[in-house]
């Protein structure tokens, strides 16, 4: 893995414990060489990850509408900033630049945007691995909702089971860089038949 995608909100949420852990993952992404690939902004949790990430020395790829960025929300210290027209082009972008993804704590923004690419895993469409970092069990209903959907036959186990889930940094790059090893062993074994 070179580039991890990070969806999270652009407000920072109450209490500083999310703030907290954007800070910690964008410096563990850092210190670990990997590029941290988010969605262009300067506010919230997404300036917080970017701001660390750039402390410890890391690669930071933002990619930002126009729209939002001429509302003065563009971070304008990163490595790299790409200004797209649409939201559909900052996705399909993030997805392109990023070999996993990653959800922080956020609104619905962020829920679109994790949904989006288990979806494209789903299909198929790519096989990289996904994962949401759990702070303070913030996506404990999420994954409610996932296990009822599993259990009325609308979510595949495997499918839920796909998504890796840690409540610290560390632990979540861990298995996301297993579960990277992993596909690319099976992509080596299927070349090979």
């Amino acid at each position: 893995m070179k580039r991890i995608a990070v969806y999270c909100g652009s407000n920072a949420g109450r209490g500083g414990v999310y703030l907290g852990a954007a800070r910690a993952f964008g410096r563990a992404l850092a210190e670990r060489g990997l590029g941290l690939v988010y969605g262009g902004g300067r506010v919230g949790l997404m300036g917080a990850v970017a701001d660390a990430a750039l402390a410890a020395g890391g690669e930071v790829v933002g990619v930002i509408p126009d729209g939002l960025a001429r509302r003065e929300l563009a971070h304008r210290g990163l490595s790299d900033l790409r200004v797209v027209s649409t939201m559909h082009e900052r996705k399909a972008l993030m997805a392109e630049l990023s070999d996993a993804f990653v959800a922080l704590p956020g609104g619905l923004g962020t829920l679109d945007e994790l949904c989006e690419v288990l979806t494209w895993s789903q299909l198929g469409l790519h096989s990289k691995p996904c994962g949401v970092l759990d702070v303070d069990g913030y996506f404990e209903r999420f994954f409610g909702f996932l296990d009822h959907a599993v259990e009325r036959g609308f979510v595949s186990g495997a499918r839920r089971r796909a998504i890796a889930r840690r409540q610290d940094a560390r632990g979540l790059l861990d298995e996301l860089s297993r579960r990277a090893a992993r596909g690319r062993a099976a992509t080596k074994r299927r070349s090979r038949e």
